[in-house]
Order: structure tokens, then C-alpha cells, then sequence
């Protein structure tokens, strides 16, 4: 019965998997390169220099420390609760990193110019990639962190709080976050569209995979 439970999150696996392939694809023959400019465009018409410190803050939240923070906590809270199989979640974050990196190492898609991006948020990631001469910038590590880090938070506490308001505002409060900084990697014009719907895909396949792994059938413990 748990497996049958279990079934619409594996279709919805393979289904996003499917989306991030064919979203690839698309990348990598320049299929969305109009449409990327023109949400850049956009942006640059909407720039609002006053609030670039705002949305460097935002970026702060997807970053890899913040993140990778959260994280830790996370998988330490799952440790204590006594099954300890469940901290292995963070395995899911580590193999969406690594696709990450493979990516922006071989699918040739260079990230905005900088005569036209803004300063981002300070982060190591962004000191890695230079140092590794990553140039490239499909899929955003910034939502791919959001979406799963926070969207497996939100999971979480939706099923552990004690309290029924943090319960009900778990999911749509992770919802909220990711909508900003979705927005925010278009707003500084760190990443073009395409790049924030990669790193949504890559995200939701990581934090879906994590759900099913918290979910499983379980044998007793000691």
C-alpha cells in the first residue's frame, strides 16, 4: 500500500526528469535564447539601482553556505529523531550539486554579460566557478539549492511540527521564497530564464527523490 502511496511522486520523478532533459535540449541548440533576452530586457527596464542591495540579500538565502547551513540542521534534527537513514537526504543535495557542475562544464550556454548583469549576492560558489572556469550557467545552483533545501524543510515541518500554524505555512511560505528568488536571478540578471527553470527541474527531481527516501517502507529500527 505504501509503494501504491508512493507512485504519483515516482511518475512525477521520471515526468521532471523528462521536463529537464528536453529543457536541455532546448538550451543547447538555442531554442530559448529569444525568449531568454527578452526577459532580460525586461529586466533591464525594470532595474532599480536603490534596490540592489536588497536583492543581494535575497541571494544570500540560495547561496552555498546559507543553504548548506539549513541543511546541516535539517539532517541533524532527521538523525535525532532516531532513524537515522533518514539523514541520508542530504545524498540527494550532493548528486544534484554534482549534475549541477557537469552541466555548467559541458553544455556551452555563457551566462549573461557583464555589461548587462549586477553584482550578486557574495557566495564561495560564485569564487569556485571562477576558479574552475565555469563560464557557462545552466542550470542556476541558486534555485536549485532554494528548491530543495527549502522545499525539504517545508516537507519536514509539515509533518513533525507541533504547532498546526507553522504546519499550514511551511509549504506556502517555501513556495513564496522560491517564486523570489526566482525573480531575484532575473532581476540582477545573473542567470537567464532558462537557466532558473533548469535549476527548478534539477531542484524538484532532487527534493521529490529525497520525499520518496523520507517515505519508504520501513523496518523497525534499534
Amino acid at each position: 500500500m505504501l509503494l501504491r502511496a508512493l507512485l504519483p511522486r515516482l511518475v512525477a520523478i521520471a515526468a521532471l526528469a523528462v521536463g529537464f532533459q528536453v529543457l536541455t535540449i532546448a538550451v543547447s541548440v538555442g531554442g530559448l535564447d529569444m525568449a531568454d533576452h527578452d526577459v532580460e530586457q525586461a529586466m533591464a527596464t525594470a532595474w532599480d539601482p536603490p534596490l540592489h542591495p536588497l536583492f543581494q540579500g535575497i541571494a544570500l538565502l540560495g547561496g552555498v553556505e546559507v543553504t548548506t547551513i539549513v541543511l546541516v540542521a535539517l539532517v541533524i534534527f532527521l538523525w535525532r529523531r532516531g532513524v537515522i537513514a533518514d539523514a541520508l537526504v542530504f545524498v540527494a543535495f550532493v548528486v544534484a550539486e554534482v549534475f549541477e557542475i557537469l552541466y555548467k562544464s559541458n553544455l556551452t550556454h555563457p551566462r549573461p554579460p557583464s555589461s548587462v548583469s549586477h553584482a550578486d549576492g557574495p557566495s564561495l560558489s560564485n569564487l569556485f566557478e571562477r576558479a574552475a572556469g565555469l563560464h557557462n550557467s545552466f542550470p542556476s545552483g541558486h534555485m536549485m539549492r532554494t528548491v530543495f533545501v527549502y522545499g525539504l524543510l517545508a516537507f519536514v515541518l509539515w509533518r513533525v511540527a507541533p504547532w498546526k500554524w507553522v504546519r499550514n505555512l511551511a509549504v506556502p511560505l517555501a513556495i513564496v521564497l522560491i517564486v523570489v528568488m526566482a525573480f531575484d536571478r532575473l532581476y540582477l540578471e545573473v542567470h537567464w530564464e532558462s537557466d532558473v527553470l533548469g535549476g527548478i527541474l534539477l531542484g524538484a527531481i532532487a527534493l521529490v527523490s529525497a520525499t520518496v527516501w523520507l517515505d519508504r517502507p520501513q523496518r523497525a529500527e534499534n
